[in-house]
């Protein structure tokens, strides 16, 4: 009887799958609904996996599906990225980003998740008294220098007893259905003074989608970036993908009766939060 049953073991259906014995299309259909990651990691595995998360039917999911009208408003030649393997472009759009826009935008992707992000330069953003020498002047970084900017230029504060920076742009740019966060990107010169210890509002609203969030805020408490700038996180919101809905993003003291001076503004960036794939 044990003979029989064991027997029966040997020939009957294996206990588990095998997900190899599937055609390739279908292997590449099944990567296609995880990660960019899931879908790194699967090389690993045998070639035949390989070669389904690594077919262009897989990455192009996980890209944008407007990424060719972002490359377009690239100020920049990108012809080679037409010649890559989707995986190519994934990747090139997520360690390099491009600038859009006449150079006032900077484009790139979140490497986990492939999520959409913006870096805004500073000539996209309000600043008041922005335009006037005495108060702001516009400057280019050195590409010899480690903290160079991805911008032709750059605002430099000689002086303000009113600090206002906001910027203002359309949800229907970014990722729908992603919880994003939005930093200021800077630097203090050496000789910079009025940041240490004093608080500053930041607010993140989202016009149509009704959400605001606010918070108190100190430039001198600052993240170092892998890029050699400084960054503080002003607000998160979740974008549900409206396509009327506006993001507003405002920092400003809460007093102004202290003078300040040597900051350097790059930008307001936004990116998904760590929660979302954030991989920075």
């Amino acid at each position: 009887m044990m003979e029989r049953e064991r027997e029966g073991e040997r020939n009957g259906p294996p206990l588990g799958a095998d997900i190899s014995i599937l055609p390739e299309g279908c292997i590449s259909d099944i990567f296609s609904l995880t990660s960019p990651k899931d879908a790194c990691t699967a090389c690993a595995v045998s070639p035949i996996f390989r070669a389904a998360a690594e077919s262009n039917a897989v990455w192009e999911r996980f890209l944008p599906s407007d990424y060719q009208a972002i490359i377009a408003r690239s100020s920049s030649s990108l012809e080679s990225l037409n010649l890559c393997s989707k995986k190519q472009i994934y990747l090139s759009l997520s360690d390099n980003p491009i600038l859009i826009d006449d150079s006032k935008k900077s484009f790139f992707l979140d490497k986990s998740s492939g999520k959409k992000c913006y870096l805004l330069s500073a000539r996209e953003l309000s600043i008041v008294w922005g335009n006037t020498p005495t108060y702001w002047r516009w400057i280019s970084l050195p590409e010899a220098e480690a903290e160079a900017s991805r911008f032709p230029e750059v605002a430099e504060l000689n002086y303000v007893w009113f600090f206002d920076i906001s910027c203002k742009m359309s949800t229907s740019i970014l990722s729908p259905e992603t919880h994003y966060a939005t930093y200021l990107v800077y630097k203090l010169r050496n000789t910079a003074s009025g940041f240490g210890g004093r608080p500053f509002r930041a607010s993140v609203e989202t016009i149509g989608g009704g959400e605001v969030h606010e918070q108190t805020v100190h430039l001198g408490l600052f993240v170092m970036r892998n890029d050699g700038w400084l960054e503080i996180e002003l607000g998160q919101f979740f974008n549900e993908g409206g396509e009327d809905d506006e993001l507003q993003v405002k920092l400003m003291e809460l007093s102004n009766f202290h003078q300040k001076t040597g900051l350097i503004v790059e930008g307001i960036e936004i990116r998904p939060t760590r929660g979302a794939g954030q991989d920075q």
